[in-house]
């Protein structure tokens, strides 16, 4: 039996990059019908966890700068 590798020319390799890039499409559409998208309450849930984990840690972040410039102008004014 002969290879299928066979030269096909130039627009044979055309039709096979359209065919690959049909398969593509297909093979997305098929793995979007599998998505389990969240409920909305899950999103207001989530929503409000990121905001309040963003706020806990800026008022940490803003605590721990505060102390630091508190201790480096103490060392500064000191010198």
């Amino acid at each position: 039996m002969a290879d299928k590798k066979e030269k096909v020319g130039f627009f044979g390799s055309i039709k096979n990059f359209f065919g690959r890039i049909g398969k593509q499409f297909r093979d997305i559409k098929s793995e979007m019908k599998k998505i389990v998208w969240p409920t909305k309450s899950q999103i207001i849930n989530n929503t409000i966890v990121v905001i309040a984990v963003s706020l806990i840690a800026a008022v940490f972040i803003f605590g721990v700068d505060t102390v630091f410039g508190l201790v480096l102008q103490l060392i500064y004014k000191n010198v």
